[in-house]
């Protein structure tokens, strides 16, 4: 297969399969004009490669399993044996235990990041938020944080008022 039917039939870009190949989840074969040229198991590879990807894993990752990919036969529970002839120094445990932690890791920083900014705004502009997406001063922010709906425009777009017009509260106050 050709590089344009091989993207299309994974769902990617010729670009992307150059770029996988650069990375070494792929070997393309080449013609005597030096076109590149793939299998059918190389299209099974990379609908995996593909799968892991979304999963969250990096294509580091990917990297790592990239042999056990092609020794585990295409079925999504299939592991290769663990003792006894043939077994396998398997590193899928310790990539996806490292690659899950990660990911806990980045959430807990990302969740407690938001609710640094929620509580900060609350603080600070609660009134000027509550005014912008329409709901009570204290815990605007919060809300809007935590993605309840908002005042918006007949073309969904945020409704947005100008701050410190004349009418505004936080001039008023003053």
């Amino acid at each position: 297969m050709r590089i344009g039917d091989v993207a299309a039939a994974v769902g990617v870009t010729t670009r992307t399969l150059r770029y996988y190949e650069q990375r070494g989840l792929i070997t393309a074969r080449r013609t005597s004009s030096g076109q590149r040229k793939y299998s059918e198991e190389d299209v099974r590879r990379l609908h995996a490669v593909r799968e892991l990807l979304e999963s969250g894993l990096t294509i580091g990752d990917v990297r790592l399993l990239i042999d056990i990919l092609d020794a585990v036969p295409d079925l999504p529970k299939a592991t290769p044996p663990r003792t006894g002839p043939g077994a396998v120094d398997c590193v899928v445990p310790q990539v996806a235990i490292r690659r899950l932690a990660e990911l806990e890791a980045r959430i807990s920083r990302l969740t407690e990041l938001r609710d640094r900014l929620a509580d900060h705004l609350d603080e600070r502009f609660s009134a000027l938020v509550g005014e912008l997406v329409g709901l009570a001063p204290r815990g605007s922010a919060s809300a809007l944080a935590a993605g309840h709906p908002v005042g918006r425009t007949r073309n969904s777009e945020p409704a947005v008022t100008r701050c410190g017009g004349p009418n505004h509260p936080a001039r008023q106050a003053r």
